[in-house]
């Protein structure tokens, strides 16, 4: 039988019985079904929620249920065998990488959810690589295993190409596709079978192996046994010297090893079934990071601009990272805060050290989705909402102000698409600012800019999904009612040459003149490497003062753009030159010089145009392949690789976004709706001259 739950609220529990995970995956791979059923069986919940009925407790927002997608990461807490487990289900959708992104630099460890039939994808690749950059600890869960066309051991081969992990198979299914019942435990060497007539709350562990599983077993145990004992030096002296270590030892030198990112544990079931989630709770006290584990986190003091590190400990000076801003209609501005030591308390008063401001912490509060406790502390390792903070945003340090620290910041990719977007009455045009604003301190990959010529708003996203959305939630949570222009591409500019140019702007009028006088030399920089500002000014021939005024001018021209109104990036502009008046040079007069003489050296240095190339996986019946290829192809794609994966074969190539516009229906109509694909954001690259020439327009 299965062991029961504990549900206790007792929130204070020993440091290194907290965990604090996320599930992580491609879309559709199963996340907010399996964190579902960790809720179901950790007593958290009472009823299995569905994605298809819309009753899930994660997916909380109308537009999630309504889509069947998560949008936001959520977060909650839950307790098995004693372990406080808090949990944040991320997104799978890259029009979503934000949410993914923040949740990872804040968590100690992950479950990677992959899907037993479709293998590793692009998005799990992505995810996959965003928890590599922090160093986050995971557990592979094989889900899907009662799906046509699983395929356990080609799922972990995967594992091991494309994602570059070395996986550690914890159990064997057995029976597959329709036939999966349970698996087999290796290291306990166990059979668990579930029973279906309790949505899988209980199952039965069975000494006994399946007899045609005996052999397979016994070689996966072996390489388990093996892989283990190599990452621990004791254990592997005495397993060469003819002795198997003792479940035991294993157990704790896997652990260490996981936390170490040598071992990635792989676990299978299916969670839409009820059956494997269990083994996958265990696996996650038994191996993956308390607070206690990670090596504590560092960051700069901003009195001294030394490296500090803070371990975690409620005894220690308050340090935390807000990582996420949320509108609740009920409180207002909710800010999720990882605490990494010290503790909060409800009422105080704090120190955000990235804005050098007092904040003052309202009220203290533990998230269930969309749901909320109130608390009186928050301590060291816990994941809180705080109401009440005014200027804090995502990625902002949150300490002491007697010991203040500033934490690493959290990077977020650049948009992609943007699109034009109007109120529809006067009444909606104050509503509309103060809507997009509030949308904007939630959502880091959201921008927002005012077009000076046309008067109207552009909005950028991550994708025409992203900013659907986003629409939607001016409409519902803000009343605000907006006409919408069809989504544009973000093109930008940049140089291929070295280039000098002067900017002279000489106003005389009544009183005071206007004089500032700039020589400019601009080069290209590496594609992603943005703008650099170098003063080469000697001798005092402009004055200090009057600097930082030509960078601002460089700036704002680098923003307008020179070709076709277009951002100009990955550019170092130096001011080696210029002259000044002693009465009539102004800040004014040298920005306008400096956006002049940025102006002219532009137009010297070959100026292109740079569009977003997208990675595009499209899963198609082998018949469609010639079709789909031929298609991709027409839209200037470079194909990169093509695979065969059971009955279908996936196309991974590299297309411009600019001709991807109602993709999803051409591919509809060139495979009979039997095809689908997926895209994410990869680079940036030139446009072709006869392509820039139809995009620019000529002005008069």
């Amino acid at each position: 039988m299965a062991q029961q739950p504990v549900t206790t609220k007792n929130r204070n529990v020993p440091l290194d019985q907290i965990r604090n995970i996320g599930i992580i995956a491609h879309i559709d791979a199963g996340k907010t079904t399996t964190t579902e059923r960790i809720l179901y069986y950790t007593g958290k919940s009472y009823k299995i929620g569905d994605i298809d009925e819309g009753n899930t407790q994660m997916d909380w927002m109308p537009q999630e249920r309504e889509r069947g997608i998560t949008i936001t990461a959520a977060a909650t807490t839950t307790f098995w065998n004693g372990t406080r487990i808090n949990i944040i289900d991320t997104p799978g959708h890259v029009d979503f990488t934000a949410e993914v992104e923040r949740s990872l630099r804040v968590l100690d460890g992950g479950i990677t959810v992959l899907d037993a039939e479709e293998g590793v994808q692009s998005q799990s690749e992505t995810v996959w690589h965003q928890a590599d950059k922090y160093k986050v600890p995971r557990i592979c869960f094989i889900n899907k295993m009662d799906k046509l066309g699983a395929n356990f051991l080609r799922t972990v081969a995967m594992i091991k190409e494309r994602l570059g992990a070395n996986p550690a198979i914890m159990a064997l299914p057995i029976g597959v596709e329709t036939t999966f019942a349970g698996m087999v435990d290796l290291l306990n060497m166990k059979s668990m079978v579930w029973h279906t007539d309790d949505l899988g709350a209980s199952y039965d562990t069975k000494d006994e192996i399946p007899p045609d599983m005996k052999e397979e077993v016994k070689k996966y145990r072996n390489i388990l046994v093996e892989q283990i004992c190599e990452t621990d030096d004791a254990l592997l002296e005495k397993y060469l010297g003819g002795t198997v270590p003792a479940v035991d030892e294993l157990k704790k030198a896997l652990r260490k090893a996981v936390i170490a990112y040598k071992l990635v544990p792989i676990y299978c079931g299916t969670s839409l079934r009820n059956k494997g989630v269990q083994p996958l709770l265990d696996a996650v006290v038994d191996y993956l990071p308390s607070p206690v584990d990670v090596a504590g986190v560092k960051g700069i003091n901003p009195k001294t601009n030394q490296e500090e590190t803070r371990h975690t400990d409620t005894k220690t000076p308050l340090s935390g990272l807000a990582f996420k801003i949320q509108l609740d209609p009920h409180v207002g501005k909710l800010t999720y805060v990882r605490i990494y030591s010290g503790t909060l308390k409800s009422g105080s008063y704090i120190w955000n050290a990235s804005k050098d401001k007092q904040e003052r912490v309202a009220r203290l509060l533990l998230m269930h989705a969309n749901q909320r406790e109130e608390i009186e502390e928050g301590y060291a390792g816990e994941i809180v909402a705080i109401v009440g903070m005014k200027d804090t945003s995502t990625g902002d340090t949150l300490s002491d102000a007697e010991h203040p620290i500033v934490l690493e910041q959290i990077t977020f990719p650049e948009p992609v698409i943007s699109l034009a977007i109007e109120p529809k009455t006067k009444a909606d045009q104050e509503k509309m600012g103060l809507a997009l604003q509030r949308l904007s301190e939630e959502d880091p990959t959201f921008k927002i800019k005012s077009n000076q010529e046309t008067g109207q708003t552009i909005i950028w996203g991550m994708g025409e999904l992203h900013l659907e959305v986003l629409v939607d939630r001016m409409k519902r949570e803000f009343n605000v009612a907006a006409n919408v222009g069809a989504p544009q591409v973000a093109y930008k500019e940049t140089i291929t040459q070295k280039a000098e140019g002067e900017g002279k702007y000489i106003k005389q009028t009544g009183g005071h003149g206007q004089y500032g006088h700039a020589l400019v030399r601009i080069e290209p920089q590496a594609r992603g490497e943005g703008f650099e500002f170098v003063d080469s000014i000697k001798g005092g021939a402009v004055p200090k003062e009057f600097i930082g005024s030509v960078e601002k001018g460089i700036k704002e021209a680098c923003e307008r753009g020179i070709l076709g109104g277009y951002p100009l990036v990955d550019i170092k502009a130096e001011f080696y030159d210029g002259t000044y008046h002693d009465v009539d040079s102004s800040d004014i007069a040298f920005q306008i010089a400096g956006s002049m003489a940025l102006q002219a050296a532009a137009k010297q240095a070959a100026l292109v145009l740079l569009e977003p190339i997208m990675k595009v996986e499209v899963t198609t019946p082998d018949e469609f392949m010639g079709s789909v290829i031929g298609d991709l192809s027409s839209k200037r794609a470079q194909i990169s690789a093509t695979e065969k994966r059971g009955m279908v074969s996936v196309i991974l190539a590299m297309v411009p976004l600019a001709e991807l516009s109602g993709y999803s229906t051409v591919l509809r109509s060139i495979t009979q709706g039997r095809a689908n694909y997926y895209m994410e954001p990869s680079h940036y690259e030139i446009v072709p001259k006869n392509i820039t020439d139809k995009i620019i327009t000529p002005k008069a």
